[in-house]
């Protein structure tokens, strides 16, 4: 991933990192079982993006226009800060969580794939869109990763972040120590 000066500079000033979940942290499929039974799968290698994120010290958030026990459930595991679903309007929650954290939109990050985070990509000091985003997405966005939604694309955007802020080699270090 090719990137200028300028966005990096974006990236070295991030503190939180939201992302949407359907088309992002998941390929965007949902499977219904009997009942109220609804099944998806989610990337390993974001779920390690995002234990490395926190443990550098940026938060990380999802908000999500559909409600899903089993995205209540994997950000529980991951310990993801804020956990938005079923929201109608992304911005009013996101201002909500500025305000919680005390933090500028310069200081926040978001990965989205589709028109309905349009609000949020364009308001956020560093936005990022999955590769099968949409095209009108991937046109407005300071960054689009490699890897498609629900294979990896948060890690590589955390990854990408961390090398910009100069913690990547500690992080790398401390799993060769």
């Amino acid at each position: 991933m090719e990137v200028s000066e300028k966005i990096l500079a974006k990236a070295r000033r991030i503190k939180l990192i939201l992302m949407d979940a359907d088309g992002v942290l998941t390929e965007g499929k949902v499977t219904y079982g009997d009942g109220n039974l609804e099944l998806k799968s989610f990337d390993v290698k974001d779920g390690a993006g995002i234990d490395l994120a926190r443990k550098a010290g940026i938060r990380t958030g999802i908000i999500s226009g559909r409600q899903s026990g089993a995205l209540q459930r994997r950000a529980k595991e991951l310990r993801i800060d804020e956990v938005h679903q079923k929201v109608i309007n992304k911005v009013e929650v996101y201002k909500e969580i500025l305000g919680r954290y005390s933090l500028r939109d310069e200081e926040v990050a978001y990965i989205g794939d589709d028109i309905l985070d349009l609000p949020l990509l364009l308001r956020v000091g560093l936005s990022a869109a999955v590769a099968d985003a949409h095209p009108e997405v991937k046109k407005r966005v300071d960054l689009v990763t490699t890897s498609t939604g629900g294979q990896g694309a948060v890690r590589e955007l955390i990854e990408f972040i961390l090398r910009a802020q100069g913690r990547w080699d500690t992080i790398v270090q401390e799993f060769l120590s």
